[in-house]
């Protein structure tokens, strides 16, 4: 008797009974059988197709998906929320300026959700902190946060569809065909309305609409926390020195503290660090800015190692991915400057409000232009739609605007309320069987007022 047949016929034999006893069907052992399993297809279609779920995307979802319209959304990761999740960025704001709210809707429904369910507290908002803006920002989880978005989605009835990128967007008589690469998958996406969420406008990028891109973009952070110091008992002046003699032989570098050990310190390193060219805009980008984040990482829990006081330092937090400020941004219909953003310009087409110092970050660190007293800037529509498109709109920090002026629309409350106004727009345009620019701007308003929203007044 041939043994090692025999071995064969019994494990063969076996395999077959664990997968009837499984109701499994035994997979073919050609290689066509493999190639089908690997390469099985969808065919959809929907309304509105959001690419991205991060600030402005789930918000941009549920509010069209609450219109009755069918929406899909897809996401590259694993979760809702974006820089407020996944880079850690879990202080949105500003969502009230001069004592008074200006952007509602439904991201703050879901920061005041977070905030009460986590078991947090809100600011005071009636009291101007004037250059203190940061005492506005509301502090929440933002896990907690991904979860309820999640369940938002899910609850108004969108297709969440995570681990899925495009691959190719092309137009089609009353809207796009996305060819969707995801997970043994491979999807086609048949929709009347797309709304690019990306934050670095990928979506419009294989569209082939013009992109605007800088020589040299702002820093990057990797949010993590340090603890097990008690900074009281730190001779912070003999540390810094130690840190520069660590910048000198090469074991460090300004921006893995910002310049400041005091101050990166007294916050437990916590959006503390610069990554000088951190660009999120195409996977090997993305890999090398995450890569950096975790050796500047390393190179400050080393150095601190050495130093009296940091005998007991532990890493309490490290998010998974940093944070990037600045990539692509449209080309759109109207583009907002920094003189339109600082002098509070009201655009006949404004559909939010935005309120945030001018936040330009660079290697130096980081100097924000407070806005005038009782000025607020607004955002217009045209600023969401890209030049001479049809049946496109683009919400979140790709919005088309100057370098300055970008540098303060791209905060989470403001990405949160454009991401309502793409979501309104491409559903009215997808019921009404127009481009959003077309859908009267009247009807545009009073859909995100009976929503939460606040409306330029």
């Amino acid at each position: 008797m041939n043994v090692t047949r025999g071995c064969e016929k019994r494990r063969g034999k076996s395999r077959r009974q664990v997968l009837a006893r499984l109701g499994a069907a035994p997979v073919a052992g050609s290689a066509a059988g493999f190639r089908a399993a690997r390469n099985e297809a969808r065919a959809l279609t929907a309304g509105v197709l959001v690419i991205g779920g991060g600030t402005a995307g789930a918000i941009a979802a549920i509010q069209a998906a609450r219109l009755g319209v069918k929406t899909i959304l897809i996401e590259a990761g694993s979760q809702l929320g974006g820089t407020l999740s996944t880079a850690g960025v879990d202080f949105p704001g500003l969502f009230h300026a001069w004592g008074k709210q200006i952007i509602a809707g439904i991201g703050w429904e879901l920061v005041r959700q977070t905030s009460s369910l986590g078991g947090g507290s809100m600011p005071d908002f009636s009291q101007p902190y004037g250059t203190q803006h940061w005492r506005h920002q509301v502090r929440i989880n933002g896990a907690l946060y991904a979860a309820l978005a999640e369940e938002a989605c899910v609850k108004a009835g969108v297709g969440l569809r995570y681990y899925e990128t495009p691959l190719s967007i092309q137009p089609a008589a009353d809207g796009w065909i996305a060819r969707i690469a995801g997970k043994s998958l491979s999807i086609e996406i048949v929709a009347r309305q797309l709304i690019d969420c990306t934050g670095d406008a990928s979506a419009i990028g294989l569209i082939g609409l013009r992109r605007l891109h800088e020589s040299v973009t702002q820093p990057g952070s990797l949010i993590y926390r340090l603890g097990g110091y008690n900074l009281a008992r730190i001779d912070v002046s003999a540390l810094e020195d130690a840190a520069k003699e660590a910048v000198a032989a090469g074991r460090l570098i300004p921006t893995d503290y910002r310049h400041s050990m005091r101050g990166f310190l007294a916050g437990g390193g916590e959006n503390a660090t610069h990554l000088p060219g951190a660009d999120s805009s195409n996977s090997e980008r993305h890999t090398r800015t995450n890569i950096e984040g975790r050796e500047s990482l390393l190179r400050m829990v080393r150095f601190l190692r050495t130093q009296p006081g940091f005998e007991g330092l532990k890493l309490e937090r490290l998010q998974p991915e940093a944070g990037v400020r600045e990539t692509y941004r449209i080309a759109g219909e109207t583009s907002v400057t920094v003189g339109d953003y600082t002098s509070g310009r009201k655009f006949d087409d404004a559909i939010a409000y935005s309120f945030y110092p001018i936040d330009l970050h660079d290697e130096h660190g980081i100097r924000p232009r407070p806005l005038a007293k009782s000025t607020v800037a607004t955002i217009p529509l045209g600023a969401l739609i890209p030049k001479s498109s049809r049946n496109l709109l683009a919400a979140g920090r790709s919005i088309s605007s100057d370098r300055l002026a970008n540098s303060a629309l791209r905060v989470q409350a403001s990405c949160m309320a454009m991401g309502q106004a793409a979501g309104a727009a491409a559903a009215l345009a997808a019921k009404l069987g127009c481009t959003p620019s077309a859908v009267p701007i009247a009807r545009v308003l009073d859909t995100l007022r009976a929503h939460g929203a606040i409306i330029p007044g």
